[in-house]
């Protein structure tokens, strides 16, 4: 399943809400050296509820809207 994000940083708070089909995500991060971009991931991950390791920014490493992919579980629901 991919989603699209749009990243807000150095925010006063973090939390994840959704407008429309997408997702916004403000963080306390600046955007430096990956610094906002992981954590976008790790708020994005406990929203969802799945660990950190299934999520993956498919485009938008540079941008404040990205692309990001969960990654569907090994084992199909057994």
């Amino acid at each position: 399943m991919k989603m699209s994000v749009k990243v807000k940083p150095r925010s006063r708070s973090e939390e994840v809400s959704r407008e429309g089909d997408s997702y916004v995500v403000k963080v306390k991060e600046p955007p430096v050296e990956g610094r906002a971009n992981r954590a976008v991931l790790r708020l994005l991950a406990g929203h969802l509820g799945v660990p950190e390791s299934r999520l993956r920014i498919v485009s938008g490493w540079g941008s404040r809207n990205k692309v990001i992919e969960v990654i569907p579980s090994e084992g199909g629901g057994r």
